[in-house]
């Protein structure tokens, strides 16, 4: 059974509030869960010590006990000296796609020929 700790969502629409829950990995986001272990409200302030609120033994606990947690989580649990938090690599994620790539060099060529003439 791989467990994860993660964030469960609730809230109003727009207002999201989030339940840091321990699940398995094939659990529903919003749905089953093994233990609730704390909150995070990011609409609040970054230095407001209401925005995230969790029990540090029951994380060790849990990471002791073989749970992953989420991005999101491992960088919360990074600022308590929990886990240690790597930058994930993802050197392809935000470059442009073909189609896009080739319009902007079309733009290129094009803001270049003006220039030459002149």
């Amino acid at each position: 059974m791989a467990l994860k700790i993660r964030l469960a969502r609730g809230g109003a629409k727009k207002r999201p509030f989030y339940r840091i829950v321990v699940a398995e990995a094939t659990a529903p986001r919003d749905g089953r869960f093994i233990e609730r272990i704390g909150h995070y409200n990011p609409l609040l302030a970054r230095d407001n010590p209401d925005r995230v609120k969790f029990d540090a033994e029951r994380v060790k606990h849990w990471l002791g006990h073989g749970a992953q947690p989420t991005e999101r989580l491992a960088r919360i649990f990074a600022e308590s000296d929990l886990v240690k938090f790597t930058q994930p690599n993802r050197p392809n994620k935000s470059t442009p796609k073909k189609k896009a790539q080739e319009r902007a060099a079309a733009e290129q060529a094009k803001s270049a020929a003006p220039a030459e003439g002149a």
